[in-house]
């Protein structure tokens, strides 16, 4: 007779296993099919970012201008002092040359001084620290060490500087290395933001820029643009002459600028010499903190941080290189997307 066995009936917990899965399959499901695909970010959303890459990437670049700028001093300042220890050492062996002779007279006549050949084959530092020994010196022997001495000292000192140069050049090298990859990287970010946009958009932000400029045109033309005085309006008239140009970072003219580098060019022009970076040229000159006091090409800085700067044109308008996609233009205060910190009259 066959007999019957009950089919093995899963354990609970496997149950509860594979009911638990089922259900999160299910909801897994019911979710995908209900969600919406992730919405594009609006022009306005993509411009406001791009914006803010743009501010950052002029902020580096003004910390780039200052490292490219303390880069290209500390050359000079290693070449001079290279220059002084060569001729240093040029008139130290010609001193040393001198005690020589003196030797070579009294050896010759059997009358070298033992003082003296104990400074030919020792150290003129030790040897001057004996003053017992001087006395058998001559006056002209003992002013001969003392030169021989001083010279010493002093190539010391100036091959340690120029030593501690060459240390701060490397290090400055590497900041400038650095500054100039997170321009190149906010460029970049900005750059694939826009190249998500669709042709129309992208026209549309165009239209935007091409008001602006049609803007400055005007504003060109205006008679509410002031016309400066003296130096200043000598700068400010050298500025106008570069409208149009384009806004490329690290550029001091004539065939681009940044905010800093136009400035720093249109002064150069009218024969005074400013430093390279706003943040420096905030420190020269008068600062006026009234918007009705400014004149004509005075310099106006903008942002908490100082990182941009332009020439005041008159009547609530400034004339500067705005940013990357931009050209030196004419634009109202009001526009800048910062707030105005002070003016500096140069």
């Amino acid at each position: 007779m066959a007999s019957h066995r009950r089919p093995k009936q899963p354990s609970r917990a496997r149950v509860t296993v594979l009911t638990t899965a089922a259900a999160a399959a299910v909801a897994f499901s019911a979710n995908a099919a209900n969600a919406a695909p992730s919405a594009k970010p609006s022009v306005d959303e993509v411009k406001s970012k791009v914006d803010k890459l743009y501010q950052d990437a002029e902020k580096a670049t003004e910390q780039y201008n200052g490292a490219k700028e303390k880069q290209e001093k500390l050359q000079q300042e290693i070449s001079t002092l290279q220059d002084k220890v060569a001729r240093g050492q040029d008139e130290l062996n010609k001193l040393r040359d001198g005690i020589g002779t003196m030797a070579s007279a009294q050896y010759r006549t059997g009358s070298i001084d033992p003082s003296l050949q104990l400074f030919l084959s020792s150290n003129p530092d030790d040897y001057l620290d004996k003053a017992s020994t001087l006395d058998q010196l001559s006056s002209q022997q003992v002013e001969a060490l003392k030169k021989i001495q001083e010279k010493q000292r002093e190539l010391a000192q100036e091959r340690q500087e120029a030593t501690d140069k060459l240390k701060d050049l490397a290090a400055t090298r590497t900041e400038l290395g650095k500054k100039k990859q997170e321009v190149q990287g906010k460029l970049a970010a900005a750059q694939k933001l826009l190249n998500s946009l669709t042709a129309q958009q992208r026209a549309a932000l165009q239209a935007d820029q091409d008001r602006a400029s049609r803007a400055s045109e005007r504003t060109a033309l205006s008679v509410s643009v002031g016309v400066g005085s003296g130096r200043a309006g000598a700068a400010f008239s050298a500025a106008q002459s570069q409208i149009g140009k384009p806004y490329v970072y690290g550029a001091t003219g004539p065939n681009a600028y940044d905010c800093s580098g136009l400035t720093s060019w249109a002064y150069a022009q009218a024969g005074v010499s400013i430093p390279r970076t706003s943040q420096e040229q905030a420190n020269i000159g008068t600062r006026i903190y009234s918007v009705n006091d400014l004149q004509v090409g005075d310099l106006v800085f903008f942002f908490n941080d100082i990182h941009h700067v332009g020439l005041y044109a008159g009547n609530g308008q400034i004339l500067h290189a705005p940013r990357t996609g931009t050209v030196v233009r004419y634009e109202s205060m009001s526009t800048i997307g910062g707030p105005f910190m002070f003016g500096v009259r140069v």
